[in-house]
C-alpha cells in the first residue's frame, strides 16, 4: 500500500491557519486558569476550542474518505478495499469518541 499522508487537494494552509488559531484559544485559556477568571468563562472557551478542533478532524476525515478511502474502492482488489473500510470504520470510531 502506498504512504497515505494529507491529499493534495486538501488545503493544508487553511488546516494550518486553523490548528494556529486553536493554539491560539488553548493559551487564552491558560491565561484565564492564570488570572482566576469565572468558571463559566473558561469553560464557554474550552467549548469553543472542542467545537474548532473536531472541524478540524471533520475536514481530515472528509479528505481521507474522499482521497485514500474512494482510491482504495476504485482501484484496490478485494483484499485491500476490506482492510480499507475496516480501518475507515476504525477511525471513525477514534473520531467519535
Amino acid at each position: 500500500m502506498e504512504e497515505k499522508k494529507l491529499s493534495q487537494s486538501n488545503d493544508k494552509d487553511a488546516l494550518i491557519r486553523r490548528l494556529k488559531r486553536i493554539e491560539g484559544q488553548v493559551k487564552g485559556i491558560q491565561k484565564m486558569v492564570d488570572e482566576e477568571r469565572y468558571c463559566v468563562d473558561v469553560l464557554v472557551q474550552i467549548s469553543a476550542i472542542r467545537s474548532a478542533i473536531n472541524k478540524v478532524g471533520t475536514i481530515i476525515l472528509e479528505n481521507h474518505i474522499k482521497g485514500c478511502v474512494s482510491h482504495s474502492l476504485k482501484n484496490g482488489d478485494d483484499e485491500s478495499t476490506e482492510v480499507m473500510i475496516n480501518e475507515l470504520i476504525s477511525t471513525i470510531d477514534k473520531f467519535t469518541k
